[in-house]
């Protein structure tokens, strides 16, 4: 037998509820239907298995031998539908279930853990299931909820959103300015102690990005260390061994301590912006429409993860002056 279409379904309810009843015009009310499309699908069902399913009179509806038989064995499948699809339509609007997501290694994982942390105090029937990797990932294969990325996301279908710009800021600590003194060009860092960064998904090292003229160059460097997390990165940074290029979400609360001093400030590139990105708003779960409110609600043009330039013009001159002696 082939497969049964949609409208079968509805037929083998609208027999069920009318054997329930003992009115064919009343289960078409009780479902939403006129009483000619109860009839009519009553009728494909009676055709689709070669059978009377019931006695029909102008007053009276009862079931055949055949109908019986037919109930007997159709009602546990059909209360077994009916209770999935008022499960699926509860929990719809429940915030609980899995949430999967996915983002980037890099940069990202302190920004996650803050925002997991208050999502799960609000939600704790939420069960989230992250993976942060710096490969593109395939959203349709990896059943992904929400995703984060350094960049616009490359799938169709596949909604975008700003949070805020990462800007990437030449960095060193005071330890390293007053050992080895502080660049006053690009050019004049290749006579100084730089970190790279090595892509853990081509395994290439990154030229640091810097801006000349308002166009994006790329600067190779002869790395002194090479690290494939920034976490770990920022760590060689602050402990005075190396300069680095440093993410803003890295480098902002360093810089306002003065844990940091920011340099070359005119050449810092902003190449790329921190997304979230998630299907389709209108068919989503709860727990994922709740779980994008407030990754926006917080991430949003967050000033922890940015500074202005004139935040850091000042940060540079304070901390040059401060650590060489220069004005």
């Amino acid at each position: 037998m082939d497969a049964m279409p949609i409208n079968e379904l509805r037929s083998i309810s609208t027999f069920a509820k009318a054997a329930e009843l003992g009115s064919l015009r009343r289960a078409a009310a009780a479902q939403g239907m006129t009483p000619q499309a109860a009839s009519q699908a009553l009728a494909q069902l009676e055709q689709h298995l070669g059978v009377r399913l019931f006695h029909r009179t102008t007053r009276s509806l009862s079931l055949t031998d055949e109908g019986r038989q037919f109930l007997e064995a159709a009602l546990p499948a059909v209360a077994g539908l009916h209770r999935a699809l008022e499960i699926t339509r509860r929990t719809k609007d429940q915030i609980a279930g899995p949430l999967r997501i996915v983002g980037p290694r890099s940069v990202f994982t302190p920004i996650l853990w803050s925002l997991l942390d208050e999502f799960c105090r609000r939600h704790p029937l939420v069960q989230p299931d992250v993976e942060l990797d710096d490969r593109l990932r395939n959203w349709v294969e990896d059943r992904v909820d929400v995703g984060f990325r350094i960049g616009m996301s490359p799938a169709e279908g596949v909604v975008a959103r700003k949070l805020f710009p990462l800007p990437l800021i030449v960095c060193a600590a005071p330890a390293y300015l007053q050992r080895h003194g502080a660049p006053e060009t690009l050019a004049d860092l290749a006579n100084h102690r730089c970190s790279a960064f090595r892509n853990s998904g081509t395994g290439k090292i990154l030229p640091w990005y810097v801006q000349v003229d308002g166009s994006l160059v790329d600067l190779p460097v002869v790395p002194a260390i090479c690290l494939n997390d920034e976490t770990i990165e920022t760590q060689a940074v602050l402990a005075g061994h190396v300069i680095g290029l440093l993410s803003g979400v890295a480098a902002t609360a360093y810089i306002r301590s003065g844990h940091l001093v920011p340099l070359l400030t005119k050449n810092i590139a902003e190449r790329s912006s921190v997304f979230i990105y998630y299907g389709s708003r209108a068919s989503q779960p709860t727990r994922v429409r709740a779980f994008i409110d407030l990754a926006i609600e917080k991430l949003a043009d967050n000033p922890n993860y940015t500074l202005t330039p004139a935040e850091l013009s000042a940060a540079e001159k304070s901390g040059r002056k401060k650590y060489l002696g220069k004005r």
